[in-house]
């Protein structure tokens, strides 16, 4: 790290929900499968038919029936480093997985085992987001303005060059349209770097607000969903539409989406509060998942049902849980 001062700021900063809480220790294996319950998991995403979740000390599970098993992946390296982020080619077989100490992992057996391809244990930026190009390349982003390409799989890694305003922010995630032509880079100040080529080049979108922005989404229609701290989210209805900022009754920060085949958004973030919007993000209602938790990321396993990782855990997600709890629109957090 730089210094002990810049990790806590970069702690703090680029990703509240992974960063800000001190690392718990898992509790013990069942007879059959993982415990999920109490561990710090920052990120879950469905690969294929597969349920990934990785957190705190650089564990990363998985479960191949939507999460009611979970059995713990094999890494030929233990950092008990905080991993935070992951992206899967189309093969759904190889990915990689990123986190602090600009560590990077890397599978080719759709998550059961894992195999370090880089790790920084001196002045080691953590690394916030990870994705891979249509052009077969893989880029990742982190703390003070760290940005990186690998074009041989993951295997060796290059500077990217971005835009001069990326300066050392902090950038917090990269995410991409459907048929990732479009794509976002988000971060700190605001900070929006936007992609019409596949991510061949890169622009600065000029800048309409002055916080930190920790996600993004495409939306149904061709525009974007950018949100971050104290309940800011903003909307661009269509691409080159001006950005809006859409209501939110209250200062909840968030950290994670998806969106239902109905296209309902969700957003998860602090408090255990989900952020519901039917208009396509222009407004959202809040609700209370289970717990205090913070929130990290949801991943959708069938039209009504999913789960939600946390720094409490992993909790069942549930569509007609949410549909029955309607009445609490706009609940304080």
């Amino acid at each position: 790290m730089k210094t002990a001062v810049g990790i806590g700021a970069a702690a703090l900063v680029a990703f509240a929900s992974a960063l800000a809480f001190a690392p718990r220790t898992p509790p013990p294996l069942a007879p059959s499968s993982i415990g999920v319950e109490g561990s710090h998991f920052n990120a879950i995403d469905q690969v294929g038919s597969r349920l990934l979740t990785a957190g705190a000390m650089g564990e990363i599970l998985y479960s191949d029936d939507r999460g009611a098993h979970w059995a713990l992946a094999k890494l030929n390296q233990d950092r008990q480093a905080l991993l935070v982020s992951m992206a899967f080619a189309p093969d759904n077989k190889t990915g990689l997985a990123v986190g602090h100490e600009g560590w990077i992992l890397r599978t080719r057996d759709g998550g059961s085992s894992w195999e370090e391809v880089a790790f920084t244990k001196e002045n080691g930026e953590p690394l916030m987001s990870v994705a891979r190009l249509p052009s077969g390349d893989w880029i990742t982003v982190g703390a003070f303005g760290k940005a990186m390409v690998s074009k041989d799989g993951g295997q060796n890694w290059q500077p990217m060059t971005l835009p001069a305003e990326v300066e050392d922010k902090h950038l917090n995630r990269i995410a991409s349209s459907a048929d990732k032509q479009h794509w976002l880079i988000v971060g700190e100040r605001g900070l929006v770097l936007k992609s019409d080529d596949a991510g061949a080049t890169w622009q600065a979108e000029p800048a309409f607000y002055n916080g930190s922005f920790y996600n993004a989404m495409a939306t149904k229609d061709g525009g974007w969903l950018i949100y971050g701290m104290r309940g800011n989210v903003f909307l661009q209805a269509a691409p080159g539409a001006p950005w809006a900022k859409s209501e939110v009754p209250a200062a909840v920060s968030f950290f994670g989406h998806a969106q239902e085949q109905d296209g309902t958004i969700v957003l998860v973030g602090q408090g255990s509060m989900l952020g519901i919007s039917k208009d396509g993000g222009k407004s959202f209602a809040l609700q209370r998942a289970q717990g205090r938790a913070t929130l990290t990321d949801i991943a959708l396993t069938g039209p009504d049902s999913g789960w939600i990782s946390s720094d409490g855990g992993l909790q069942p997600f549930s569509t007609r849980a949410k549909a029955a709890s309607a009445s609490g629109q706009g609940a304080n957090p």
